[in-house]
């Protein structure tokens, strides 16, 4: 895949390095074909230590030979980032934004770029076991979408979607997703401390537990409902458990924190559209 061009990565943070480590890690790019800019002196040393990648501070100098640029910024700093490579970016190449709630169409006005792609990857696509909602603008051609599932490819798995608006579903899903997840992992290893478990003994059992359900599930393909039955005997322990997640609004509250973070995802989009500079 060297025939690639060079991939800039504005903003090395965990997803940042996620990417970078990923594309390395799969053999689709060399080092001297990453160039990694971000505005932490010490955590660009790191980077260019760790993975032999160009590290540098200046997103210009960055995106100048770049055939991907791929914005890991935080939303709250993506305005001064779409000022700064404002008009930069060159002719041919592909944006690629992993910045939640931040629209195509805002990227392509503040970066003056057509070429944009828009996803949203999760915390396990650092270690290539994550999930991408991802979409494209109208000017994004063939081969850059070929580009854009190559970055993917060291991610995980990838859905493409051609509405927009999924992206901030996916965000409340998939992205705050393992959030939802480790929480629940940790009232249940606070559960078996309770119970007299200790604390390495009731992680042990809790990750198996829940790593030995996802893939149960996967290769049975039911209903989860379905499954739920199978270990549900009649006046049994879990139905007792199930009868109290029930009574206390387990379901409704996981499916109401799903939907705040997706109007949360939508605040947070509107905002920045409403702070955009004039020139952009």
């Amino acid at each position: 895949m060297n025939e690639y061009p060079n991939i800039a990565v504005i903003g090395p943070g965990a997803m940042g390095e996620a990417i970078i480590a990923g594309l390395l890690r799969n053999g689709l790019k060399t080092p001297k074909q990453i160039y990694a800019s971000g505005p932490l002196i010490d955590r660009g040393k790191e980077i260019g230590e760790r993975y032999g990648v160009h590290s540098i501070h200046d997103n210009k100098e960055a995106v100048k030979s770049a055939g991907v640029v791929i914005l890991s910024v935080k939303p709250q700093t993506i305005n001064q980032v779409l000022a700064d490579l404002h008009g930069c970016i060159p002719q041919d190449a592909l944006v690629f934004s992993i910045v939640a709630g931040v629209t195509i169409e805002m990227i392509s006005r503040g970066l003056a770029h057509d070429a944009v792609v828009r996803a949203m990857p999760n915390t396990p696509a650092q270690i290539g076991e994550g999930i991408t909602v991802w979409t494209d603008s109208a000017a994004v051609n063939d081969r850059q979408r070929e580009l854009a599932r190559m970055v993917l490819s060291a991610l995980g798995e990838e859905v493409y979607v051609d509405d927009e608006s999924y992206l901030d579903m996916a965000t409340a899903l998939s992205g705050s997703g393992p959030a939802y997840v480790f929480l629940f992992m940790e009232a249940m290893i606070d559960a078996g401390v309770h119970l007299g478990f200790s604390r390495r003994i009731s992680e042990e059992l809790v990750m198996q537990t829940i790593r030995g359900s996802v893939n149960y599930f996967d290769k049975k393909r039911h209903h989860p409902a379905e499954l739920r039955n199978e270990v549900t005997s009649p006046a049994g322990t879990s139905a007792a458990a199930l009868y109290y997640l029930e009574k206390a609004g387990f379901r409704t509250a996981i499916s109401r924190a799903v939907w705040a973070a997706y109007e949360r995802c939508v605040e947070l989009g509107k905002g920045r559209n409403s702070q955009m500079p004039e020139n952009m």
